[in-house]
């Protein structure tokens, strides 16, 4: 809306127009024009008027409202008509221009005649004419509505491409799309795409291209066997497009093509993420296209068995996937019926009928870092339960006491039948057996609060853990099972442990506690009466992991003697009952404890010993994890290979198991970084991704997104830029991350690395603006204003981009606040130099004082620094700020005190001789203070004496890549000697 109060006077309404024109096509600037078009009909003189409906029109025709855009083009053309000199040039070229716009709009309303469509293009032919104007634009008209018919579509084609381009012609990206499209229609691919490639690489491009082009090209593409091309375009593409009503059919072409390549869980993504082209889409035409893409992606999934899934889709009510795409169709086919019976052919509908019949091109293609199946996007569904490896029996007593046998050889298949028993359970008309050996019901809901407490505190929910492991104590007390009530106690002690006190976390804090747990261990054992011997084992265990984890939290190696003390007793009575899990549990503790306490060999020799073992006795289940500890081990000892291999293996036996079992998704997340080692980036963000699938479908949510942090981390690292960003958009997508469920701080980190890579995309205003909010955000945040200033640092460097300098001044004083409380030097001073370096490169001598400003307070950060103590981990603070002074007195044309600023530089940096490490940075200085001396001042035969220098330093010192830049200038100048 416009700003209040409303433009009293012309150069108001100017200005309101150029902020309206900042904003994005929607409703908020179509409204906002509107409003500014009633204003200017008060001014006495009709030009502002004039520039108010262009403005109108352009918001109607890219905001996809072509019913409008005539309307507002025939007042333009009536004011045209009877005053003409109100028009200067460049409005007389827009008002010729948007003939077309009109023709386009016209031809997207089925209940236009189709001679209304041709009399519109006389009239454009004639207004041409008259005006002394080449007719190449109106034939391009012509040729589009040919096409759109479908018929004469060859001599359309030859009577436009045939003739010269003009100055109204519409753009090289656009005529290259219209040729390619055509070639296209003539099932002619391979002509398409050599037509297409200016455009799909990035040479040729507007404001509709290359987005357009590359949802049309990308199942020719799959065809051609161009598939990774398709998969980087979709990506690109579809992030031009998306939720824009303007580029709905485009949208639908990427729905389609995510259908077609075994990417339709991520298809419904997008459709869900482009709910509003449900509702905002005025225009028939892109309706049409929308809704047939659509449809072809929802039949797909219909046809692979999942019509019931929800599905995004018009406003109102919610739709499943069979009702959205019944509805879908059928608006779509009585559009296609309007146009052909518009147009006396049936090539809508045959156009339609061809995409909605086409087969799968690929039967997966991994589009993204994220690549799901449909059987992972259903909300709030458990995952589905894994078939066991040992039968289920199908009555219920056998049921209840095969699931207690199981839990008590700590087999991964008792969960499959505790999720069964919860199932039966839960129903109204459960009957409990009457069974002496299964027990009553009270023992029953006890084990299956076991079951729930266990899995809480594999989450970290250790209050909920705690709370769970209690009332199943009540319950088996209830029950009169002594011995379960009391291990069911003893279970709560650990994670009662782990609970925040919120008053001293640290490391001695949290060693009292576990110390405490440990003897309250010791005591309940003692105590306690009717423990079976594999729940003596497991509280033996119990008071081990106590004391692990209090060496873990601690660090001091002399807590490791009383781990392996509570180690031997395990194992000897674990040995005595012939107990094999807690064998190799004990055995897996004695391992990590080595490794805990640094000494990674003896970790290493446990582990091979206990792999032997396993082999021959068992249990099976733990081979994964033991696998996974040995490949961490030879990470660790850097044998690299031989973890990758270990890790492998690890993940293979995993299969085996339910993934929670056997910690699959850590399994995933080790394997990650030792390919990251190895070089293998690929597969190290492939492991990174699925491992966060797993936590996610397991209920770890947090640390999912953490991990989905690090795998967008990498690939922003590695300039994957779009995977990066593809994989941000779905995960901020998730419900409980819309609905606000998620820590804010952990979102805000994710956001964070979109946006960076948004920047890296050269997406500048779509950065710039998640930059803004992030900055508005972490202002409130009083516990960590150290996150503030680098926020707020990284916001004001891209408004200085974005040629926004009163904003960034405002931003970098918000980070220098923010540093003041909690020191940022290194990224608050490179802030500052970069803001004044950008505003003496775009403003000259003009910015010089707002510059030097910038520069001074980037001074004081640096003595700070420097009073501090503070090591910065790049370059040195006072260096750099030397070079940038001479950066930017030159841009100012202050070329003396550039000079001296610069020599300052090389002698921070060493003076004659670079220091070791920044061998680089002087070269550069050194450089750039020759291009000042030798260039801007004329003196080119210090410049060369100091070049010459450097070069012989730097060769005796062996960094010969170096001189290059040198040697290059050095030839310059001599030239121009």
């Amino acid at each position: 809306m416009p700003t209040a109060p409303p433009p009293q006077n012309t150069d108001e309404l100017y200005r309101a127009l150029q902020e309206n024109d900042r904003r994005p096509y929607g409703r908020t600037r179509t409204v906002t024009a509107e409003e500014l078009t009633e204003l200017a009909e008060q001014f006495a003189e009709p030009r502002p008027l004039v520039h108010a409906l262009l403005e109108l029109q352009e918001a109607y025709t890219y905001g996809s409202e072509p019913r409008k855009s005539p309307v507002v083009f025939a007042r333009l053309l009536t004011l045209f008509d009877e005053q003409p000199d109100v028009f200067d040039e460049r409005m007389r070229h827009t008002l010729f221009w948007r003939f077309k716009w009109v023709a386009n709009a016209l031809l997207a309303l089925p209940e236009i005649p189709l001679a209304s469509l041709r009399q519109w293009l006389t009239e454009m032919r004639d207004r041409y004419e008259k005006a002394g104007l080449e007719l190449q634009p109106y034939y391009g008209q012509a040729h589009r509505l040919a096409a759109h018919v479908g018929e004469d579509t060859d001599l359309a084609f030859e009577l436009w491409a045939g003739r010269a381009r003009t100055r109204l012609s519409d753009c090289e990206a656009c005529e290259i799309c219209e040729r390619a499209l055509h070639h296209l229609a003539a099932d002619d691919d391979e002509r398409a795409l050599r037509a297409w490639e200016p455009v799909l690489t990035g040479k040729e491009s507007c404001q509709e291209e290359p987005a357009r082009s590359v949802s049309h090209a990308l199942l020719p593409l799959l065809r051609a066997g161009r598939t990774e091309e398709a998969r980087e375009l979709h990506l690109t593409g579809y992030r031009a497009c998306r939720r824009n009503p303007s580029m709905s059919g485009e949208v639908g072409r990427h729905l389609e093509f995510c259908a077609l390549t075994g990417n339709e869980a991520r298809g419904l993504e997008l459709l869900a993420e482009n709910r509003n082209l449900f509702d905002d889409v005025d225009s028939p035409l892109d309706q049409l296209a929308f809704l047939t893409g659509a449809e072809v992606l929802l039949r797909r999934v219909e046809a692979l068995g999942h019509g019931d899934l929800p599905a995004a889709g018009y406003p109102g009510r919610t739709w499943t996937v069979a009702a959205l795409r019944a509805e879908a169709g059928q608006r779509a086919d009585g559009l296609a019926a309007r146009f052909d019976a518009r147009n006396g052919t049936t090539a809508h509908a045959d156009r339609r009928t061809a995409r909605l019949d086409r087969a799968p091109l690929l039967d997966a293609l991994e589009l993204t870092l994220r690549t799901r199946g449909l059987d992972e996007v259903a909300p709030a569904a458990p995952p589905a339960a894994r078939p066991a490896t040992t039968t289920v029996p199908d009555t219920l007593p056998e049921l209840i006491l095969m699931s207690r046998e199981l839990e008590e050889q700590g087999h991964p298949d008792a969960t499959v039948c505790r999720a069964r028993l919860r199932t039966l359970v839960a129903d109204p008309g459960y009957v409990h057996p009457d069974d002496p050996a299964v027990g009553p019901l009270a023992s029953l809901r006890a084990d299956l609060l076991a079951d729930d407490a266990t899995r809480a505190g594999d989450k970290d929910e250790f209050d909920q853990a705690s709370a769970l492991w209690q009332e199943a104590a009540r319950l088996y007390d209830e029950a009169g099972a002594a011995g379960d009530a009391a291990f069911a106690r003893a279970c709560a002690v650990l994670p009662t442990s782990e609970i925040p006190t919120g008053d001293d976390d640290g490391p001695d804090a949290k060693a009292a506690a576990l110390t405490a747990a440990h003897q309250a261990l010791v005591r309940l054992q003692e105590e306690a009466s009717g423990l079976a011997p594999y729940q003596e084992a497991r509280v033996l265990r119990l008071r081990a992991s106590a004391l692990g984890l209090r060496l873990q939290a601690t660090g001091n190696d002399e807590h490791a003697a009383a781990v392996h003390a509570e180690v031997d007793l395990l194992l000897d009575f674990a040995a005595r009952y012939d107990i094999a899990g807690q064998i190799s549990g004990a055995r897996l503790l004695r391992a990590t404890t080595y490794a805990l306490a640094g000494d990674l060999p003896a970790a290493l020799t446990e582990t091979d010993d206990l792999l032997d073992r396993l082999r021959s006795h068992g249990p099976a289940w733990h081979l994964p994890r033991t696998l996974g500890l040995r490949g961490r081990l030879r990470l660790g000892l850097d044998d690299t290979q031989a973890a990758y291999t270990d890790l492998t293996e690890g993940l293979r036996l995993a299969a085996g198991w339910p993934s929670e079992a056997v910690d699959t998704a850590r399994l995933h997340t080790d394997l990650a970084q030792t390919c990251m080692r190895l070089g293998r980036h690929d597969e190290a963000l492939r492991h990174l991704t699925r491992s966060a699938e797993r936590e996610l479908r397991h209920g770890s949510r947090t640390d999912a997104f953490c991990t989905y942090g690090t795998a967008a981390q990498i690939s922003l690292e590695l300039g994957r830029v779009e995977d990066c960003i593809a994989l941000l958009d779905s995960v901020l997508a998730e419900p409980d991350v819309t609905a606000g469920e998620v820590d804010d701080r952990l979102v805000a980190q994710l956001r964070l690395y979109r946006a960076r890579a948004l920047h890296a995309g050269e997406d500048l205003k779509a950065a710039t603006a998640e930059f803004a909010a992030l900055a508005a955000e972490s202002a409130g945040w009083d516990d960590d204003p150290a996150s503030h200033a680098m926020i707020a640092a990284e916001t004001a460097v891209l408004l200085a981009e974005s040629g926004e300098f009163d904003r960034a001044r405002e931003a970098a004083d918000q980070a220098l606040a923010a540093h003041a409380r909690s020191p940022r030097y290194e990224q608050v001073s490179s802030c500052l130099r970069e803001i004044a370096r950008l505003r003496t490169q775009r403003q000259g001598a003009e910015g010089l004082s707002d510059a030097l400003a910038l520069l001074a307070d980037a001074g004081r950060v640096a003595d700070e620094a420097r009073e501090a103590g503070y090591e910065p981990r790049d370059r040195s603070l006072d260096s750099a700020l030397a070079y940038e002074h001479g950066r930017v007195n030159a841009y100012a044309g202050e070329y003396e005190t550039a000079l001296s600023a610069l020599e300052k530089a090389v002698v921070l940096l060493g003076g004659s001789a670079p220091y070791d490490g920044r061998e680089g940075e002087w070269a550069e200085c050194v450089r750039l203070a020759s291009v000042v001396e030798g260039l801007y001042l004329e003196r080119p035969v210090p410049a060369l004496a100091r070049l010459d220098a450097a070069v012989s330093r730097l060769t005796a010192l062996g960094r010969t890549e170096e001189t290059e830049a040198l040697t290059s200038l050095a030839a310059q100048l001599r030239d121009e000697q």
